[in-house]
């Protein structure tokens, strides 16, 4: 019985390795070529999904911004090319319709942290400070100096928060030692009609959401962008010592948004928010963090080889902070 089942075993164990010796020597079939009309359907489709993933990232993780003017010189270069992380201060669906102004509804994402002193941001600029929105929609990169609740003032030039000397940037600049003195107003500097200047500023609290603002005649004009800019509209207005927001008479408004103050590292050459104001917490893009290409601007494109041989290899891949 037992010599039985194995004869069986072996019997089985044969034909098993002669299907199996039978099924590796079959040729396998080989793929028909590809027609003209598969290829290109091929590259379109890849083409499409390689769109979809880049909009993806910089739509929601990395955005790339040009650096045009030298406010934030020597920390970042004119014809700096930036990596922005956006992620960190929670990403948004686009705001504009691309290479237009049109504004377009948007959705934001949790973010991960809040601006700090100190970080170096990138925000779509608020506009001139007596305009309810710039003409052009434009990014701007500053270094956080203040967070909602702040007080910030400068003197000769110093920057204070909260009554502390802050820290000073690495690379900060000035062009000149002139520091203008205290009470000399400069007409164009934030809030309108305020006795400040570019070198003696302040102080000034940043404001944050909740911050209820007692409304008189004496501060409409300081607060006048503001509020219309939470609107959306222009509707602050005075009507003798009457105060009207949208028709109806107040005496104080509660702010529906967190604000900041920002600054360039070149002190005396950048125009940030001691001319134009604060930067509401949802203009706010995200935070730069490498230069991931460097040259010549002044070269135009034309005299691409020119430009070529201006290229910034000592800037690219650094980190900014």
């Amino acid at each position: 019985m037992a010599l039985s089942a194995i004869r069986i075993l072996e019997h089985l164990e044969k034909h098993y390795m002669e299907f199996f010796k039978k099924k590796e020597e079959k040729p396998e079939k080989k793929a028909l070529p590809k027609t003209q009309a598969q290829k290109f359907w091929d590259f379109w489709k890849n083409l499409f999904f390689a769109a979809i993933a880049a909009l993806l990232i910089k739509t929601f993780l990395i955005e790339t911004s040009r650096v045009p003017t030298g406010s934030m010189k020597t920390t970042i270069e004119i014809g700096d090319f930036l990596f922005v992380n956006k992620f960190v201060y929670g990403s948004s669906s686009p705001r504009t319709i691309p290479f237009t102004n049109v504004v377009l509804p948007y959705f934001q994402l949790p973010a991960i942290s809040e601006p700090e002193r100190g970080d170096i941001v990138v925000f779509e600029y608020p506009g001139d400070r007596d305009e309810l929105q710039p003409e052009i929609i434009n990014n701007y990169v500053k270094r956080c100096i203040g967070i909602p609740g702040d007080t910030i003032s400068i003197k000769e030039k110093v920057v204070f928060v909260n009554g502390k000397e802050a820290k000073r940037p690495p690379n900060i600049q000035y062009i000149n030692n002139y520091v203008t003195p205290t009470g000399v107003a400069n007409p164009s500097i934030f809030p309108k009609n305020a006795q400040f200047n570019e070198d003696n500023y302040g102080p000034i609290v940043v404001p944050k959401k909740g911050d209820v603002i007692n409304l008189s005649v004496e501060n409409i004009e300081a607060w006048r962008t503001i509020i219309d800019r939470e609107f959306g509209r222009r509707v602050l207005t005075a009507d003798g010592n009457q105060i009207l927001i949208d028709g109806k008479a107040v005496t104080n408004y509660t702010l529906t948004k967190d604000y900041y103050f920002m600054m360039g590292d070149n002190r005396d050459d950048s125009a940030d928010s001691r001319f134009w104001g604060f930067v509401p917490r949802d203009k706010i893009v995200g935070q730069a963090f490498m230069i991931y290409w460097s040259w010549d601007p002044e070269i135009p494109f034309s005299d691409f080889f020119k430009l070529l041989s201006t290229v910034r290899i000592n800037r690219i891949a650094k980190i900014v902070h």
